[in-house]
């Protein structure tokens, strides 16, 4: 089979094959969207509850600062890494086969974590739980591409990216009311064990409401690609979060030094794999798509912030202003409500004005991170929780608009057939983006505020607010185009 370069020309040529012939997607009901968006919800949210547990995990478990952030780290790195192969497999086995066996592992794996009696058994667990997550989640927005037209798919593609963040956000709330709760004595275990009845009850109802589907031209998985992508994110990710916990020795330097040679490994690979005729696992003709790249350029930052924000808000209100975890989980309310808000809006407002969304979500949300920047900075230590409720809702509203729009510009442009390839290689860059931002702007907050907490979350967030202001400059300016659709119901 040679290989098709995805150009425009390419893309306008499919749509005028065979003019009589429009293959039927099967139909996926209300039911059905929301076990696949149940199975984007767990893994996204399980990224993010654990942080406000970990000084709980220390004391039960006693465990080692590094081997506390490879609870974290584990699981963000086997999720970003095993990610495209999972959009792989669901193309060429069946996405609602591997929807359910990456459920039954992420349900197990979560079991696992949940019982583990040493921290040893809990960080491979997390390994394993992230890999599971990996074959489980890219099958969503696969299945939604194949089986979705119009305005249906719009619409579930938003209500993804709300699912997305609410997780996100919600993670550290769930984990505080579940550490105070404190159920029968379980401490930190039930924020793992809660996956459970909820992956049960997500694999029962998958067999029965949400349909098959699969590429009709499956790609064998990309293994010497496979492999070097993960030793690129392994190498990069590991020593920017174990680094520090470690005063960063020389194995740690000479590790992140092979991320860059890595990488750059990769991309030739991937560049003769598809000179030669196959499939890689990153196909370069599907990056060089202009809404693809152009998505994808902007992904990066906005996830970066995005993860560092979180991580670092969790250890200010607890750290710094001396609230519980559950005090912590209250603050960032506001956020997820405004989130959910503007998630509900997003797709009409792309269908009205389409990229330029882009820009006004994320001017909206460099406005909010100011709000809460002036308030830390004028009203610091005897900072009320409701003072920084305006600035968080502004800023939660405009990351709703901005992420919509940014999973629609980014997925318009790939073709049905690597429905599969694309979710895979755009959840990579969240999950990458957001592990990155914990690992580098993380670390960073946790040096300066050694020293002043006020001056580190001012500084962090001053940079997510900055990367916000660029990314408003960036972003196109034009209507989104409507034959995408046309072309992918054709294809």
């Amino acid at each position: 089979m040679t290989a098709q370069t995805l150009t425009a020309d390419n893309l306008r040529s499919i749509s005028t094959r065979r003019p009589g012939h429009r293959r039927e997607p099967q139909r996926l009901t209300s039911l059905g969207t929301l076990v696949l968006l149940l199975g984007a919800f767990l893994p996204m949210l399980d990224f993010f509850i654990v942080n406000v547990a970990l000084p709980t995990i220390d004391s039960t478990l006693h465990a080692s600062t590094p081997m506390l952030e490879l609870v974290v780290a584990g699981y963000g790195v086997a999720f970003a890494v095993s990610l495209v192969v999972g959009g792989r497999l669901g193309d060429a086995m069946g996405r609602r086969r591997m929807f359910m066996i990456g459920m039954l592992g992420f349900t197990l794996t979560s079991l696992l974590c949940g019982i583990a009696p040493s921290i040893g058994v809990l960080v491979a667990a997390r390994i394993l739980q992230g890999v599971s997550a990996a074959m489980l989640q890219p099958q969503v927005l696969a299945t939604f591409q194949a089986t979705l037209e119009g305005q249906a798919r719009s619409r579930a593609i938003g209500m993804y990216a709300a699912t997305g963040g609410i997780a996100v956000v919600l993670g550290q709330l769930l984990g505080g009311v579940l550490l105070n709760a404190d159920l029968a004595g379980s401490s930190w275990r039930p924020i793992f064990l809660v996956n459970v009845p909820f992956g049960i009850a997500g694999l029962l109802l998958a067999r029965r409401v949400v349909p098959t589907s699969r590429s009709p031209h499956p790609a064998a998985v990309d293994i010497p690609g496979t492999a070097l992508l993960a030793a690129a994110i392994v190498t990069l990710l590991v020593p920017l979060t174990e680094g520090p916990a470690l005063h960063w020795p020389v194995w740690s330097w000479l590790v992140l030094a092979t991320a860059p040679v890595f990488a750059a490994a990769f991309v030739t690979v991937e560049r003769r794999a598809e000179r030669r005729g196959t499939t890689p696992l990153v196909p370069p003709s599907l990056v060089r798509l202009a809404t693809v790249r152009h998505g994808l350029v902007l992904a990066v930052p906005f996830f970066l912030g995005f993860g560092a924000f979180m991580f670092v808000f969790a250890l200010t209100v607890q750290d710094g202003l001396h609230h519980d975890a559950l005090g912590s989980g209250l603050a960032i309310t506001p956020m997820a409500v405004a989130f959910f808000t503007g998630s509900l809006l997003a797709a009409r407002l792309y269908e009205r004005f389409g990229t330029r969304l882009l820009a006004a979500g994320f001017a909206l949300q460099a406005l909010g991170l100011v709000g809460l920047l002036t308030v830390i900075g004028d009203q610091w230590p005897h900072v009320s929780l409701v003072a920084l409720a305006p600035g968080l809702a502004v800023a939660g509203f405009g990351q709703s608009l901005g992420l919509g729009a940014l999973f629609r510009t980014v997925l318009a442009g790939v073709p049905q057939r690597l429905a599969g390839i694309g979710s895979g290689v755009l959840v990579t860059v969240q999950q990458g983006s957001v592990a990155l931002g914990v690992a580098s702007l993380g670390t960073l907050f946790v040096s300066l505020s050694a020293h002043n907490m006020r001056t580190a979350f001012l500084v962090v967030v001053g940079i997510q607010a900055g990367f916000a202001v660029l990314l408003a400059l960036a972003s196109p300016r034009r209507a989104a185009a409507p034959s995408v659709d046309v072309v992918v119901e054709a294809a």
